[in-house]
C-alpha cells in the first residue's frame, strides 16, 4: 500500500489545520444552535435533508455566484456527496484517495491512497464530546474503515488497526461466508451517538447472494453492537413470508441507497431493497418481508418499531431507492411529525414518524399477474391515494419519442405491440415486458430535498422504461437493446418456452434470467419521448403538488430539433434546497448546474460545467460566505446519448461556489 500522502510538510499542514479547526470551531458552535447549517454528514445532516439554512444565496443575488476554487480529482468518475467539518472539505479523488481540502480555498492538506474501491457516494464524521478525538468512517474494501479527520491516519484502537470486515458480523448471525467476497457498499451508512450503522450489501443481483442486514457497531472500539436480520429467520417476525429455511440459501433486502436518523427520537428509518432474484421469485413464494420496506428501528438497539411494505413479493426490481426524507407538516393547524419515502416507480408514502400510520390512505389494488411457470406474483399492490405520483406510469404508443428516425419509431411500435404492456406492476415474461417506470427510473439516490420545517419536498424524476424479458437458463440470449435488433418473441415461441420451462420444472428448481434492457436507441436516446426528467415540488401540509418543471436538456444536434426543455437524460445529478429560497440541479447530459426558484419552479441561474456531475452538492459556511461545492467529475455523464459518437472524456475535479469576496 502507498503511504499517506501530504501536501507540504507534515508541520506545516498540522499548524494549518489547527488554525483553520480554530476558526472553524466558532462557527460550528454558531451551527449547533441553528439546524442544517452544517455539511458534516452524508446529504447533509442525520435527517437525509439535503437542505441548508443559510440564505446568503438567493433568486436575486444567485447571477453573481463564481467559482471560489477549484481542485482536480482525475480522470476517475466520482459521485461523491463532499462532506465538510472543522474547516475541511473531505471528497474521494485520483485513484480512490481521501482528499482533506481546506473548505475556504480548496487547497489540499492532506490525501490518504486507497489500494482498492472505496465507498462511492460519502462517508461519515465523528467528533467526541470533548473534540479530542474526530474520525472519519466509510467502508474500504469490503472493511469499515476509521481514520483520524485531522490526520487521515487509522485508529488503531478501532477494530483491527482501524478495520473491520463486515463479513464477521453476517457470520455472527449463523449465515455462512464461505467464498463470499468482501462486503464493498456505496452506501456510507449513518451516525448516531456513539455508534456506526452500516447496511450489508448483497454482493450480487443474482441468485447466490447473501442478506443485507443492518449492522451497528461501536464508534470507538469497533465492537458489533447490534444486528437487524432485513432477511428473517425462521421463527423470527417475518419468515412466514419466505419458504422454510430460506435465510440460508437466499439474499437481497439489503439498504443499498441511504438510511435516515430521527436523532431526537433514536429512531432509523431504513428503506430495504428486493430479494433476490431481482426479476424471478418462483423460488421465494410469498410477501418476502423485509424486501422493499420502510422499517423504523430503534436506533439504540435496533429492534423494529415498524415497518411499511412498498411492493409485495417484487419481480420488478423495485427497491427503495433513496433516503427517507423527515418533515414537519402541518394539518389543521396542528403540527405533525412525518417520514416521506420516494419509489423508483414513482410514488410518494408518507406516514406518521412515530407510529407508521399512513397520512392519506393506501389502497392495496390488484396488479396484473404472472404467466410465467413457478411464479406466483402477488395479487394486489398499494397505491397512495394522495400525493399523486411524480413519475410517468405508463409507455403507449403515442409516447415514442418523436425525435428518433421513423425506422426506429416503427420498429418500437411494433415491439410495444408484441410486449405484455398492462401499466404499472406488468410482470415479467417470455414474451418481455414493459416496465414503466423502469427499474432505474422514477427517483434514485439523492434525487430527493426537503425544507424539512415548511413540509415541502422537491424530486428529481426521470422518465425510463425497461424491457424485462426473462430466458431459460443456458439458452442463447435474445438480442437486446445495448447489443443489436430486439427481437420480438411471437406467440408460439413464448408458449414453447413455457413448455420448456414447466417439463424443467419437474427435474427441479429453474433458475431464470433476464438481461438489463433500457431499450436504448442507437443515439441511446430512450425510445419514451421527452420529458426525460422533470423535478417535482409537493406540498406535503396539502399532500399537492406544488409545481412540475422540465429539468436540463440534451445537448443534441440542431437537425433533430429536440427542444431545450426536454429535460435531461439520465440525469443522477442531487438536488439542494437552501435557505435563500433556491433549489441546486445539475445536470449530465448537458453538463449544466442550474438553480431553481423554489416558489415556483422558475430557472434563475445557470452555470456550464466541464463536466457531467452526478452527485449531491453540499453547502456550508466559513469566513462569512455561503458556499456551494459540487463534483464535477462524470465524464458525459450516465448513459449519454451519442451523435453518433462521444469526445474523449473530459477531466474531473470538484466545483466549489460563492459570491464574490
Amino acid at each position: 500500500m502507498r503511504s499517506l500522502v501530504f501536501a507540504g510538510c507534515l508541520s506545516c499542514v498540522l499548524a494549518a489545520v489547527t488554525l483553520s479547526t480554530m476558526a472553524q470551531s466558532r462557527e460550528d458552535e454558531a451551527a449547533a444552535a441553528r439546524p442544517h447549517t452544517t455539511w458534516s454528514a452524508y446529504l447533509g445532516s442525520a435527517d437525509s435533508a439535503q437542505f441548508t439554512a443559510l440564505d446568503q444565496i438567493t433568486p436575486v443575488n444567485v447571477s453573481r455566484l463564481q467559482v471560489a476554487w477549484r481542485f482536480p480529482a482525475g480522470r476517475r468518475t466520482f459521485l461523491f456527496n463532499p462532506l465538510v467539518a472543522d474547516g475541511l472539505v473531505y471528497v474521494l479523488a485520483g485513484a480512490n484517495d481521501l482528499v482533506a481540502l481546506d473548505a475556504a480555498t480548496g487547497t489540499q492538506a492532506w490525501s490518504r491512497p486507497h489500494p482498492g474501491a472505496v465507498g462511492t457516494r460519502g462517508l461519515n464524521y465523528w467528533r467526541s464530546t470533548d473534540g479530542r478525538d474526530r474520525r472519519l468512517l466509510y467502508i474500504a474494501g469490503g472493511f469499515l474503515t476509521a481514520v483520524d479527520a485531522r490526520t487521515g491516519q487509522p485508529v488503531p484502537s478501532f477494530g483491527q488497526d482501524g478495520r473491520i470486515d463486515l463479513r464477521v458480523g453476517l457470520a455472527s448471525t449463523g449465515r455462512s461466508i464461505e467464498g463470499l467476497n468482501p462486503l464493498q457498499t456505496s452506501n456510507p451508512g449513518r451516525v448516531f451517538e456513539d455508534l456506526i450503522i452500516i447496511s450489508l450489501p448483497a454482493q450480487s443481483s443474482g441468485y447466490d447472494s447473501n442478506p443485507g442486514d443492518l449492522h451497528a457497531y461501536d464508534i470507538r472500539t469497533g465492537a458489533l453492537r447490534w444486528v437487524f436480520k432485513s432477511f428473517p429467520a425462521d421463527g423470527e417476525p417475518g419468515a412466514d413470508t419466505w419458504p422454510a429455511g430460506a435465510r440460508a440459501t437466499h439474499g437481497g433486502v439489503h439498504n443499498w441507497s441511504e438510511l435516515t436518523i430521527d436523532e431526537a427520537r433514536g429512531i432509523a428509518f431504513v428503506p430495504f431493497g428486493t430479494g433476490r432474484f431481482d426479476f424471478y421469485g418462483g423460488d421465494r413464494p410469498g410477501q418476502n418481508l423485509f424486501a422493499n420496506s420502510l422499517v423504523a428501528l430503534d436506533a439504540r438497539t435496533g429492534k423494529r418499531l415498524w415497518h411499511y411494505q412498498m411492493v409485495h413479493h417484487d419481480v420488478w426490481d423495485y427497491d427503495l431507492p433513496a433516503a427517507p426524507k423527515l418533515l414537519t407538516i402541518r394539518q389543521n393547524g396542528t403540527p405533525r411529525d412525518v417520514v416521506a419515502q420516494p419509489t423508483k416507480h414513482g410514488f410518494l408514502f408518507v406516514f406518521d414518524r412515530v407510529t407508521g400510520e399512513p397520512i392519506w390512505p393506501i389502497e392495496e389494488r390488484v396488479v396484473p399477474q404472472s404467466d410465467v411457470p413457478g411464479e406466483r406474483t402477488w395479487a394486489t399492490q398499494p397505491f397512495p391515494t394522495r400525493p399523486a405520483p411524480f413519475a410517468r406510469q405508463s409507455f403507449a404508443e403515442r409516447d415514442i419519442n418523436p425525435y428518433l428516425p421513423e425506422d426506429e419509431r416503427r420498429a418500437i411500435r411494433e415491439r410495444l405491440r408484441s410486449y405484455r404492456n398492462e401499466g404499472l406492476f406488468t410482470p415479467p415474461s417470455f414474451r418481455g415486458s414493459i416496465e414503466m417506470p423502469g427499474h432505474s427510473g422514477g427517483t434514485n439516490w439523492g434525487g430527493v430535498a426537503v425544507d424539512p420545517d415548511a413540509g415541502e419536498l422537491y424530486v428529481r424524476s426521470m422518465a425510463m422504461p425497461t424491457l424485462i424479458r426473462l430466458l431459460m437458463p443456458g439458452g442463447s440470449e435474445f438480442g437486446s437493446s445495448r447489443t443489436g435488433p430486439a427481437t420480438i418473441v411471437s406467440a408460439e415461441e413464448s408458449a414453447r418456452l413455457t413448455r420448456l420451462a414447466n417439463d424443467a420444472m419437474l427435474k427441479g428448481p429453474v433458475r431464470f434470467t433476464s438481461p438489463y434492457d433500457f431499450m436504448f436507441t442507437s443515439t441511446y436516446l430512450s425510445p419514451i419521448g421527452p420529458p426525460w426528467s422533470e423535478i417535482v415540488a409537493y406540498d406535503l401540509n396539502t399532500g399537492e403538488i406544488k409545481w412540475r418543471v422540465p429539468h436540463g436538456a440534451v445537448a443534441a444536434p440542431a437537425e433533430l430539433k429536440v427542444p431545450s426543455d426536454s429535460g435531461a437524460h439520465w440525469p443522477r445529478g442531487g438536488l439542494l434546497a437552501t435557505g435563500g429560497g433556491l433549489l441546486f440541479a445539475a445536470s449530465g447530459s448537458d453538463k449544466t448546474l442550474r438553480a431553481y426558484d423554489r416558489r415556483n419552479g422558475r430557472m434563475v441561474w445557470t452555470y456550464p460545467l466541464p463536466a457531467a456531475s452526478d452527485g449531491v452538492p453540499a453547502s456550508y459556511a466559513i469566513d462569512g460566505r455561503q458556499f456551494i461545492v459540487i463534483p464535477v467529475a462524470a465524464a458525459h455523464g450516465w448513459n449519454p446519448p451519442r451523435f453518433p459518437t462521444l469526445p474523449p472524456a473530459p477531466d474531473s475535479a470538484y466545483i466549489a461556489f460563492a459570491m464574490p469576496k
